[in-house]
């Protein structure tokens, strides 16, 4: 089946479509999980700097949450900072999440410094300013830069472009809508000018 990226927008209604997908990617609190969003996760991506990570590791049951125990893997999109530069204050929880998936026993990938810059180039162009990509657009872009020419595009449901105001999300659209544009990738629903 294709491969399904499932973001966190409200409304999402495509269960048998995203189930049907070969590996299907979910993002941090997984909205819909389990209903019309449907049930598979093969890659659930947790945003590991921030309070969302030290939300969850405070939280003892995270590891039991079903979207953590259906997940066959997991994908941290930060690379790990060295500890000079997580001082006074961390922002990174890198460590800590490798220490609390770990038990669970399934991979745990980290997304890679280049494709951080990949991201920044190709959004820059397209943002204001010094782009900060979503975790959403970062996985997205890790998905199709490894899909051969001519590969069945990579399936979209419930990116929203909206979320926090750090992130470039018109330049992120204006660029998904390109790569669905180019047969890469197809949105659902299909983002409207409107």
């Amino acid at each position: 089946g294709p491969v399904v990226v499932v973001g966190n927008a409200p409304g999402v209604d495509a269960a048998a479509a995203i189930d049907a997908g070969g590996s299907v990617v979910r993002f941090n609190n997984a909205a819909g999980f389990g209903g019309r969003a449907g049930t598979r996760v093969t890659h659930l991506v947790l945003v590991n700097r921030g309070g969302q990570m030290r939300e969850w590791l405070d939280d003892p049951g995270f590891r039991d949450r079903p979207v953590v125990r259906q997940a066959g893997c997991f994908v941290l999109p930060f690379p790990m900072l060295p500890e000079a530069h997580n001082r006074p204050e961390p922002i990174c929880f890198t460590r800590e999440a490798l220490a609390m998936l770990r038990p669970l026993g399934r991979p745990v990938h980290i997304l890679p410094d280049e494709l951080h810059e990949a991201a920044r180039a190709d959004l820059g162009p397209l943002a204001a300013e010094r782009p900060n990509p979503s975790t959403g657009f970062l996985t997205v872009l890790a998905l199709l830069a490894g899909r051969p020419a001519g590969a069945d595009p990579v399936e979209a449901h419930g990116f929203g472009f909206a979320g926090w105001p750090g992130h470039p999300w018109a330049a992120e659209r204006a660029w998904c809508l390109r790569a669905a544009a180019a047969g890469r990738l197809r949105l659902h629903p299909s983002p409207t000018d409107a």
